[in-house]
């Protein structure tokens, strides 16, 4: 799988990877580093891209309640440690290394945090979402 494009392509690739790129080893207001992983367009659904992220979170970091995109579907992975996570309505739980869930198009994360106040945590974020997309993460705040 290649990360390059070209023409139109390329120019589209750029624009929508520069809100990634700026984000990336860069910690959040909530304490968290987000780096970029990968980008590519899924060739068999026109108009989709998959988008992928590792999250970092010191020892008692947390992420600001926000939205993603609203066309995106993500699906998350434990890499190491322990995260608390609230998505919508359902309770808040704890995921340790290994452990996944999902978050539909549209939905609410209330709640995302390192669960431990003295070790790291790291968690990759899968993200099927519009082409179009520019922004994939929006703080409560805005």
């Amino acid at each position: 799988m290649s990360l390059r494009a070209s023409g139109a392509g390329a120019a589209l690739f750029a624009a929508l990877a520069l809100p990634i790129i700026a984000s990336a080893h860069s910690p959040r207001p909530g304490g968290e580093t987000v780096k970029p992983v990968f980008r590519q367009a899924i060739p068999n659904i026109p108009g989709k891209s998959l988008v992928s992220v590792e999250v970092t979170y010191k020892p008692g970091a947390a992420s600001t309640p926000h939205h993603h995109a609203g066309s995106a579907f993500i699906y998350a992975h434990v890499l190491s440690g322990a995260i608390r996570s609230q998505v919508d309505d359902q309770p808040a739980r704890i995921y340790r290394t290994g452990e996944t869930w999902f978050e539909v198009p549209g939905a609410h994360h209330k709640i995302s945090e390192n669960a431990s106040k003295t070790e790291p945590a790291r968690l990759l974020a899968v993200f099927i979402v519009d082409s179009t997309e520019a922004v994939l993460t929006t703080p409560d705040h805005q």
